[in-house]
């Protein structure tokens, strides 16, 4: 099942970011991950069907398995900086933890980055939006967000409700800006965790409750926005 990446540029054309990552569950994870944090992304099992989409379309980022069936990441990665086609196209590798050797090969090959495998989808999308920074140095700051009484200034890492300073733990801060990110839609405690704690997080769904409540704490009435679905999750409301 593939998903696409849209990523909106200055002149209002879209790009594509391609995963490939041979463990189905964690494909799967990581492309729901871009969705839900207002991407899209087209993922694939081996480097064959990569190969066939990257004739069709040139990505803006490529997420790269090591350990991929047939021909493998870094035999993949030699490729894409071999030809002046995709020589400059970014690209993050997957490593397995403690795989130094690995990390180190891929870095000399060119990698622009790499994630330790298991590693959070909050980092995963953190990485990606850094290496693209880092590749658009041009790109236009990311805007503010806001909702109701409530707003959020990704470039200052600030957060205003009702006009005033909110001062948020980082773990409070980046399940606001999800909730921002997607007004209106419902959110269950499970993907949460996962969102913003990693899908390695062990403990309860409760910690999402936890945060919850101190978040509309220290939001004073603009809290209210953040609506319990009973038996389900949250949603951001005005």
């Amino acid at each position: 099942m593939g998903y696409y990446l849209t990523i909106k540029k200055g002149n209002g054309g879209t790009s594509m970011i391609y995963c490939v990552e041979d463990e189905g569950s964690i494909r799967d994870l990581m492309l729901y991950t871009l969705n839900m944090a207002g991407f899209e992304a087209q993922g694939f099992a081996s480097s064959e069907p990569f190969w066939d989409a990257m004739k069709k379309e040139r990505p803006e980022l490529i997420l790269l398995d090591i350990m991929l069936p047939g021909e493998d990441g870094i035999a993949v990665l030699r490729r894409l900086r071999s030809s002046p086609v995709t020589a400059d196209i970014p690209v993050i590798m997957a490593t397995a933890k403690g795989s130094e050797y690995d990390r180190v090969v891929g870095l000399d090959l060119g990698a622009d980055d790499y994630l330790s495998k298991p590693f959070g989808m909050m980092e995963m999308v953190s990485r990606i939006k850094a290496v693209l920074r880092r590749a658009n140095p041009k790109a236009a700051a990311p805007a503010v967000l806001s909702l109701g009484d409530i707003s959020l200034d990704p470039t200052r890492h600030s957060v205003a409700s009702g006009g005033r300073e909110v001062v948020l733990t980082l773990k409070e801060y980046d399940l606001l800006k999800l909730l921002l990110e997607h007004p209106g839609q419902v959110f269950t405690r499970e993907h949460l965790l996962s969102s913003v704690w990693g899908s390695d997080f062990i403990g309860e769904s409760r910690t999402v409750d936890v945060h919850i409540g101190t978040l509309r704490t220290k939001l004073g009435a603009a809290g209210r926005q953040i609506q319990t679905v009973r038996g389900v999750g949250y949603k951001l409301e005005v």
